[in-house]
This record gives structure tokens, sequence and C-alpha cells, in this order.
């Protein structure tokens, strides 16, 4: 569906690969809708028993196209793919696993709030700029980044868009565990095929008891959405974007 995802099976691990070096990993609605393909066709798989994200030296993921806000804010039309992915995330049967090296940012660092373990590399660096776009945080972050950080940390987080390092999203629980860069993806590996060969219904249910209740992540995906929407075609964000791009060509 997109040459930017590559699906690796490693067993019964399914590794999806964001690979779009060239943009620092900055997701496309084809991006997207490659990975939610890929996660529900792991929930209805019984050989795959846990999903990992890996980005590309550098860069976990600069977060969304900034080519695509443009096009909504102009056009009025968006799509469902990021919300379908968001969805997937958050219904997925298997646990979820990242491995970030570099960017993470926007979508790149709230989709940890998901993971069941994150791994980042030392010179990994967390930022969600959605405030100073004009926008509102996504996936659920408003309500899972409270709940895993504490309210101010996650406000300076989401809302104030201060970034994280490696050491302080770990302090965060952002992050599992740091890992030198030429150990992430075993270590990551490792991880997973562990999980894998645990008892699966066992894990299923010890995985949901331990997160948040899917309904009321996913309203809050929705949600968030609707005001994210709203915000794009503001003239607010139309003049941050406006800002941020001339700053990127300057």
């Amino acid at each position: 569906m997109s040459e930017h995802i590559q699906i690796e099976r490693h067993g019964a691990v399914k590794v999806i690969r964001m690979n779009r070096p060239d943009k620092k990993n900055a997701l496309t609605r084809t991006m997207y809708a490659a990975m939610s393909k890929a996660i529900i066709d792991s929930d209805s798989d019984p050989d795959i028993r846990a999903n990992v994200f890996f980005g590309v030296p550098g860069a976990f993921s600069s977060g969304n196209d900034l080519q695509d806000f443009m096009a909504f804010a102009t056009t009025g039309q968006m799509g469902t793919e990021v919300i379908d992915f968001l969805v997937a995330v958050a219904n997925a049967k298997k646990p979820l696993l990242a491995g970030v090296d570099g960017l993470a940012i926007g979508v790149g660092s709230t989709l940890q709030l998901h993971c069941d373990l994150s791994f980042a590399t030392p010179q990994s660096y967390f930022k969600t700029p959605f405030v100073d776009l004009g926008l509102v945080p996504e996936a659920a972050s408003s309500l899972l980044g409270p709940a895993l950080m504490g309210q101010q940390r996650a406000f300076a987080f989401l809302a104030m868009g201060d970034g994280l390092n490696a050491v302080e999203a770990k302090e965060a629980g952002l992050i599992y565990r740091l890992v030198e860069t030429d150990e992430l993806e075993a270590t990551v590996l490792k991880a997973a095929t562990e999980i894998a060969a645990k008892p699966p219904q066992a894990m299923q249910i010890a995985r949901d008891l331990l997160r948040m209740p899917r309904q009321e992540t996913i309203d809050r995906i929705h949600l968030e959405a609707k005001l994210f929407a709203e915000r794009l075609q503001s003239d607010e964000a139309r003049a941050a974007f406006m800002a941020f791009l001339s700053r990127k060509k300057g």
C-alpha cells in the first residue's frame, strides 16, 4: 500500500518499519493506511503475537506530513487514514513495542503512549509542537499523557511544546529503557520475542487490565480529531503553518 512502510516477520513478531528517510519519516495518508492494515492483519493472525514499530537511523518519525495538513486547510478534505490508524492502535489486540532513534515529533511521540514497551537511543528527542502550529494534542494524548506523566509534565510536553531528551522521556515514563544505537533493534526484537512466547490469552487479559479502557481512549481520539480538524482550518493555524514553512525555506 505504501513504498514507505516495510512489513517484516521475525517469527511471531511483526515489524512495521517507517522508511521515508529523505523526509525524516514524515507520515503521509498512504503510510498511515499501510500501518493500519498491518495492525488489523496482526489482530486476526494467531501466528502474530507482537508488533514492533521502527523508523530509520536518526528519525523514528518527524510527525504528520505538513503538505497533507496544508491540503486539508485549503480544501477541507482530510480523509480518514490518520484516525483509522489511531483507532487501530488503540484497539490492537497484540502488544505494541517501539524502537526510537532520533526524532520523535508529534505522532512520533504520542504513539509511545499506546505502546506497551518503548525503547530509545540516547540521542532520541521527543516533542509535540501542536499548539505552536495552532493545533491541539492528538492520539488520545490529552487523556493518556496526564495519566502517565502527571498533569504538569503533560501540560509542559503537550501544550507548551517543551521537548524531552531521551533521559527526560524515560523519567516521564514515555520510554521504558534507553539502549545504545547499535543494540536498539536487537534489544526490541528480543523483548518482543519474549512477549510472543508467553501464553497469548493470559497476555491479552493482562494487557487489557493494565491499559486505559479502550472505548474511553477511542472517544478521546475522536474528540481530539474533531477539534484538530477545526483548528487546521483556522486563521491561527494557517498563519502558524505559513510561518513554519517560510522558516524551513529560509
